[in-house]
This record gives C-alpha cells, sequence and structure tokens, in this order.
C-alpha cells in the first residue's frame, strides 16, 4: 500500500542527520519556513517553503503550521498492545505484575474481536501521541497478531510485531509448545513479513516462560528468515535473572542462554538490559544487538535504573533505543518517556540534552531497528511518517514559553511538560492519521 493523496506540510521543519552526542550542532537540520510535499506515502521533496513553493501544483493542499515544529513521526522500540487495559495496575514488581496483571488480561486475546477492538484503540493511540511506528508484542495467540497487522496495515502504519512464544511457567490459556509455536510464527511471517509496511519479529516472551527447544526454535526462525527481527526481554528485575539462573543452570548469563540459541545480533532488541554484566554486554556489543531503555516501565514497576553512560563506554558500545513498554510504563507519549529518561539519568548524574532526545525518538530509534534508509528523517525519498507539536498545548506550556529563547530550550520544555496534548496532528504515509483540533 502507498499514500493515497498529495499534501504538502509548511511549518518549522527540524531532522537529524546524525547524533547530536557525536557529531554536535552538525547533526540536524532546521529550515524556520520550511515545507515538506508528500506524494504516494512518501517525501517527495523538502526544503525551505519560498523554494518549494513556487515548484508545487497549484492543486496541492498545504497544512501550514506556522508556529509548530514538524518533525519525522516518533517511534517506539518496545510496547506491548495486549496491556492497554493493565496500564496504571497498582503496587507489584516485574514477575508479580505479570502474574497478577498482564498475563490475566492478556488471555482474553482468545477472542478475534477483543483483539480487533484493541489493536484499533492502540493505533489511535500511537498516532495520537505522534507515534508512527512500534516495535509490538502482540500475546501467545495467532489471532492477536492477524488482527494487530490487519489493522497496521490497512492504516498504511510501518510496524514490526509477532506472536509471544511461551511454552513453560504460564497459564494453560497462554501456554503454546515449541512445534506450535514454530508452526504459527512461520505462517504468520509467510504471510506478513514484508506485506505493506509490516515487518516481523519472533518473539519468545523472555527465558522463563520459554524452555530450551522453544528457544531452539526461536533461532531456527530467525536462520530460516533472516531479514525478520527479534524482541524478547533481558535483565529487567532480580528475581527475574535468578530465575532464568534456576532454569539455565548450564548458562553463564542470561545473555549466554539468548547467545547459546542464536539470538543475539543486529535485529535483536532487547526489553530493558538493566542489570547485565560486564560479559553480557560484551556479547550484545560484539554482535550488535540493541537494548530498549524503558523508564517509565522501569520507575513504574521498581525494576531499576538504565545506565545510559556505561551502555556508551567504548570497550563495550551498547546499541541503544528507547520505549515507552505499555502497560508497565506508564504512557503511551515518546515526549513523557523522554521526561523520565531524563530524570533516571538525573538520578544517577547522567544528563539528556533535548537535541539527543529528539534524535533517539527519531533517527535514533530507526537507526535501532535497522530502518533508517526508510524512516526517521525529513529525507527526499523516505516514508512521510511526520509529527507536528505544538510547544504552547497547554496553558503552562504556553506561560513557560514566552521566556524561550531557543530551538534547545523549545525541544527541552515539550520533552519536560509535553504529552499527547502536544502532538498537533500526525500524518502516516503522507496521510492525516490524527488532528488534535479533530479531537
Amino acid at each position: 500500500m502507498t499514500g493515497s493523496s498529495t499534501r504538502a506540510l509548511r511549518g518549522r521543519l527540524l531532522s537529524f542527520r546524525d547524533d547530536p552526542a557525536v557529531v554536535g550542532a552538525e547533526s540536524y537540520d532546521f529550515i524556520e519556513d520550511g515545507l515538506v510535499l508528500m506524494v504516494e506515502g512518501r517525501i517527495a521533496e523538502v526544503g525551505a517553503a519560498e523554494e518549494v513553493m513556487p515548484r508545487l501544483d497549484a492543486a496541492t493542499p498545504i497544512d501550514h503550521y506556522p508556529d509548530a515544529l514538524i518533525l519525522p513521526g516518533f517511534i517506539d522500540t518496545h510496547i506491548h498492545y495486549p496491556q492497554t487495559q493493565v496500564i496504571a495496575s497498582y503496587g507489584a514488581q516485574l514477575l508479580d505484575w505479570l502474574e497478577r496483571y498482564a498475563l490475566v488480561e492478556e488471555q482474553r486475546f482468545a477472542e478475534p474481536e477483543h483483539c480487533a477492538q484493541v489493536a484499533a484503540f492502540f493505533l489511535d493511540e500511537l498516532a495520537r501521541n505522534g507515534t508512527t511506528t512500534a516495535m509490538v508484542y502482540c500475546t501467545v495467540h495467532p489471532q492477536s497478531v492477524e488482527a494487530f497487522f490487519t489493522e497496521a496495515h490497512r492504516r498504511n502504519a510501518r510496524m514490526l510485531a509477532g506472536k509471544v512464544l511461551m511454552d513453560r511457567n504460564a497459564p494453560p490459556g497462554l501456554s503454546d509448545t515449541a512445534e506450535q509455536g514454530y508452526a504459527d510464527s512461520k505462517a504468520l511471517i509467510e504471510r506478513w513479513h514484508g506485506q505493506g509496511r509490516q515487518l516481523y519479529a519472533v518473539t519468545p516472551r523472555f527465558a522463563v516462560t520459554s524452555t530450551e527447544a522453544q528457544l531452539e526454535a526461536a533461532g531456527t526462525l530467525l536462520k530460516e528468515f533472516p531479514d525478520c527481527y527479534l524482541q524478547t526481554h533481558l535483565s529487567e528485575n532480580h528475581r527475574e535473572i535468578e530465575t532464568v539462573r534456576a532454569l539455565f543452570t548450564w548458562a553463564e548469563s542470561y545473555t549466554g542462554v539468548y547467545e547459546r540459541f542464536g539470538l543475539l545480533g543486529p535485529r535483536s532488541v532487547f526489553g530493558h538490559c538493566i542489570h547485565l554484566g560486564e560479559s553480557e554486554r560484551r556479547l550484545l556489543s560484539d554482535s550488535r544487538s540493541v537494548a530498549a531503555f524503558c523508564p517509565t516501565s522501569n520507575l513504574f514497576i521498581g525494576s531499576g535504573l538504565f545506565d545510559l553512560a556505561r551502555a556508551k563506554d567504548p570497550a563495550a558500545p551498547l546499541r541503544v533505543g528507547l520505549a515507552t513498554d505499555v502497560g508497565g510504563g506508564t504512557s503511551y507519549s515518546m515526549l513523557s518517556t523522554l521526561a523520565e529518561a531524563y530524570k533516571v539519568l538525573q538520578l544517577q548524574h547522567q544528563n539528556l540534552p533535548a537535541l539527543q532526545g529528539f534524535y533517539r525518538i527519531t533517527l535514533g530509534n530507526a537507526r535501532a531497528l535497522g530502518l533508517e534508509d526508510k524512516i526517521g528523517r525529513l529525507a527526499k525519498g523516505g516514508e512521510a511518517d511526520i509529527v507536528v507539536l505544538d510547544a504552547k498545548a497547554t496553558p503552562a506550556m504556553a506561560h513557560r514559553h514566552a521566556r524561550v529563547e531557543t530551538l534547545e530550550e523549545e525541544l527541552f520544555l515539550l520533552m519536560t511538560l509535553g504529552d499527547d496534548r502536544a502532538v498537533r496532528a500526525t500524518y502516516i504515509a503522507g496521510d492525516p492519521a490524527h488532528s488534535r483540533a479533530a479531537g
């Protein structure tokens, strides 16, 4: 599918070319009065409005946002669509939270109609928050994946998702077998991977809920379909780590379990990665695997603080994505996620400047997913997923904005006080997907 329309957006354009932490001021392009032309789902032209507008067809509609910021759509590298009705569930750490809330809720996804309803809500909510691509966990039920990809494909949204694999330590209603999980996943890959903008992620929930046979089957799927992704969880919680140690007594580490079955690699995204040992960091670094930093979840469930400075250690640098982790995470908003990431790092005497934050939720996350040639930038030929931000969206933001003097100050305002209300509009493949004025 491609976008159906030709449309131009005019306003203040911001797009990153590289990581501000590495190249500084040369990392981004900012055009005070710019224009993006979108044709058939892609960016056909981008530049100063005075240069691009004379070349437009007179019939081209122009959505003008003179006071807003126009950026690439936000990207979320770790989120659970079946957990939308257990977000904000009180008072438990990881394994208890899963047992009391998440695994109970996920059993409802045996019903295809329920899957379809929640998938529609979830994708609406992402668009409302300016998120145009996400790496998504479904449930153990194949119908949950069918419903999700069907709805995402209908909207022409670029999504990555997969059927959860669990063949032990799970309720009967959420348990499969190594053989069935493999067969279901293979069928879903053949149906959906590369269908339109959909991409498949092989998805063992975590080592606690998969036997060696199932992890081996996951590795087999990655060998058979090497352009698929892998998503799972790693070293989120101390009790989780102890459980993995007891289940896999032969393993030198939690990460070593995944390494044994061929699950590490540049398309593998591991949620959390808080309590890693040095040998684990080296395994992840050497394989170019990705750690998903999920600040609101880590704080809410009490798992710990992600050490970004350590992840940048030149001896074993980690590729890092930023993520909401709804429903353990407490907000769909990547802006709110940036705010909590800033606080997590402050508690460790680290910082997150605004330019680095916005790089991470656009081009940075696109790079983490290996999709920087498609999304994450306002660049000719790229896919036209775009968010429009209003730094004066609330009275408090407008009041603070009166003292803003620089772009970086405006971005920091957005990442500390902003949420879904700051998203004025979202475009997916060139078509309007959300407008605040339209509700």
